[in-house]
């Protein structure tokens, strides 16, 4: 049975999102109304939070999902929900995304297939990623990149994360020239590629085998090692390095998945 509409206008103003938010905090509100606050209005008929609710019960109330979601998808989708409105929401996602990603601690150690998909998790929704790190980088999907870089004491400390690229459900392209130059730039002499899969599936494409085997054969001529490449799908990920389909002559992989020097 549909909800009956009442528009927010009538209710008390304890209840109304904006005035709680105002008496009460921003802790105190849910998330539905969270929405309903950057939404501003809804529509004739159906209220700002019942339009908040509705896009989020769409999306199995999963903030990932929404934050997948572009301008034309929402306004494509949801009737009401213009420019500005599918802009704020696509905005505060964003600005959510690159909050999570300034949090990242770029001086910690990584040692671990394990130990980098807990650290990029958190900035893996949507992107690739290239870190880079003292003795190892990565990247993520969209294409992250992160690189680090030792002056002797090759410590696999992280020296930056950047995204390389993004794309849509189907796929992303990724730049192996922009690739290299960013781990150059910082003087990095590792890196690990990263990449999520938005349909959650964990099985590399024949692409993302293509790409991994020519990034690591560019890299061999600029000396900067490959050192993995995950791909993330929901909560779980998939190793190259794991899977025995990228083998490093100068590292040897512990059962517990650890990265060691000979």
């Amino acid at each position: 049975m549909d909800r009956q509409y009442i528009p927010i206008k009538s209710w008390s103003k304890e209840n109304r999102p904006r005035e709680k938010l105002q008496k009460e905090g921003i802790a105190a509100l849910s998330t539905y109304e969270l929405l309903a606050v950057l939404l501003r209005a809804g529509r004739v008929g159906e209220s700002a939070l019942d339009l908040a609710r509705r896009i989020l019960e769409d999306c199995h109330n999963d903030l990932n999902v929404l934050a997948r979601m572009s301008v034309r998808d929402l306004r494509t989708k949801y009737k009401g929900v213009g420019v500005a409105k599918a802009a704020a929401i696509v905005v505060a996602m964003e600005v959510g995304r690159r909050r999570a990603m300034a949090a990242v601690d770029v001086t910690q150690s990584l040692c671990s297939s394990i130990e980098v998909f807990n650290y990029i998790s958190p900035v893996l929704k949507e992107s690739f990623f290239i870190h880079l790190i003292d003795q190892c980088s990565f990247c993520v999907t969209p294409w992250w990149i992160r690189c680090s870089f030792c002056h002797g004491n090759r410590s696999n400390r992280i020296l930056r994360s950047e995204r390389l690229s993004s794309g849509g459900m189907t796929g992303t392209v990724i730049d192996v020239r922009i690739l290299f130059r960013k781990a150059l730039e910082m003087k990095s002499n590792a890196i690990i590629i990263v990449h999520n899969h938005p349909s959650g599936s964990l099985c590399p494409s024949e692409y993302d085998k293509m790409m991994t085997a020519k990034i690591r054969e560019a890299g061999k001529l600029l000396d900067v090692v490959l050192y993995d490449h995950l791909i993330v799908g929901g909560s779980s990920y998939f190793s190259f390095v794991d899977e025995n389909l990228i083998h490093l002559p100068e590292v040897k992989i512990k059962k517990d998945k650890k990265i060691e020097k000979d």
